[in-house]
């Protein structure tokens, strides 16, 4: 393919994967637009995701620890996790490709493919907080997973062999070693059998960043937005796109960036072959326990997360792979306070919950999202799973490298 650099962009999606792409483009000298059918940056998965910048923790969902789990996940037997039975082709074939995933090399060399952007994003998390002053309430107090069994304890130990960091980043502590480090593990349900503690890995609040990110943007780079527009149709000529929005509006840029989470609408018009299906998770937001952890908490028993996002407590988690209504389930909602309770009862104030919500991760396969350019007018950025928060800022500038952008020297 023959493509000149773009001068122009319209950005699909302004969700955290949107707006950072937005940054890598507009930083650059691209003039982009930004387009949502929401009325603000951040408003759909990112708006309460669990906060937790989770660089290290890349490990792929597919795995051959996973197989023998799939019988109860699919009948429904884990409340934490569920797969749903449908005979939809898209969704058969995405099953299938998961479960030739599902094995060690693959497992393996899928997580390290994981690591690899983790670990840019976060070189560039830590360049844009130094060159800003930017509110998302972001902090690096580290994280901590609690390991039940000693099955577990060996999953992640081969985990943190396979991606081969050093103890600076990721260890294995005791339980009384965890509890010096953190005291609300003092309150734990269920003592862990062992504690993986990575000093480095940080918190923010991904709704905020996206706006106040969007904001910077627009004062400083001239990002222009539409909002409340749903782009109804994308067409592409040798070097053009051309999207016409819902009300007949048409637009046109040199590039169209499809940053569209788990809507594969656009994707199957435009024969897209990325293949990303939702999974839905949920959390909750409350005022801080009597025992609020400072260091953000995985229960990788539960699949849920414990973050202190400022003056408040996140509480996230699940996995309903293939639903597709992002309005909160109030039974798993139900589910998600009484599992949070079990494990850390003290974190937040429970009784007070302040609100809930739902929203559908864009899973791949082998837990890799999908940068391409199949077209001299469109790119794609997307499928970043439970990640999107951790990965924005790596994919964004992979995005903006695979369409002939120029490096950037820093100050």
């Amino acid at each position: 393919m023959s493509a000149r650099t773009p001068k122009t962009a319209m950005i699909i999606g302004a969700g955290v994967v949107g707006v950072t792409t937005a940054y890598a483009l507009a930083r650059r000298g691209v003039d982009v637009t930004l387009i949502d059918f929401r009325h603000g940056a951040g408003d759909g998965t990112s708006f309460a995701n669990g906060g937790q910048l989770s660089y290290l923790h890349t490990e792929a969902l597919a795995s051959d620890t996973i197989i023998k789990d799939m019988p109860g996940l699919a009948m429904g037997l884990n409340p934490a996790f569920r797969i749903k039975v449908s005979l939809d082709p898209d969704y058969v074939n995405w099953l299938l490709a998961f479960l030739r995933n599902c094995t060690a090399s693959r497992h393996a060399e899928n997580t390290r493919s994981a690591l690899a952007i983790g670990l840019e994003s976060r070189l560039e998390m830590q360049k844009l907080v130094q060159r800003y002053d930017l509110d998302f309430d972001y902090q690096v107090p580290g994280k901590m997973q609690l390991i039940y069994t000693p099955e577990a304890r060996r999953n992640v130990e081969t985990g943190m062999a396979v991606k081969g960091l050093d103890e600076d980043e990721q260890r294995l502590l005791t339980y009384e070693e965890a509890c010096k480090l953190e005291p609300a593990l003092t309150d734990l349900g269920t003592r862990p059998e062992a504690v993986m503690y990575a000093a480095r890995e940080a918190l923010g609040d991904a709704h905020k960043f996206s706006v106040n990110l969007l904001a910077l943007l627009k004062r400083d780079f001239g990002v222009t937005t539409l909002f409340g527009h749903r782009v109804q149709h994308v067409s592409l000529s040798s070097d053009r796109a051309t999207l016409t929005l819902a009300d007949g509006d048409v637009r046109e840029a040199d590039l169209c960036v499809l940053c569209t989470g788990a809507d594969r609408r656009l994707l199957k018009e435009l024969k897209i072959d990325a293949p990303v299906m939702p999974m839905k998770g949920y959390s909750m937001t409350a005022p801080h326990g009597e025992n609020a952890p400072r260091i953000s908490i995985t229960d990788s028993k539960r699949r849920l997360v414990v973050s202190r996002l400022g003056d408040r407590i996140r509480i996230a988690g699940m996995a309903d792979l293939g639903w597709t209504n992002p309005d909160p389930d109030q039974k798993r909602i139900a589910t998600l306070l009484r599992e949070a309770e079990a494990s850390l009862p003290k974190a937040a104030d429970f009784r007070n919950v302040q609100s809930v919500w739902a929203g559908l991760r864009p899973m791949t396969p082998d837990s890799n999202p999908r940068i391409g350019r199949p077209h001299a007018a469109l790119a794609y950025n997307l499928g970043h799973g439970m990640l999107g928060w951790t990965m924005g800022m790596g994919t964004a500038e992979r995005l903006a490298k695979l369409i002939g952008l120029p490096e950037l020297a820093e100050i």
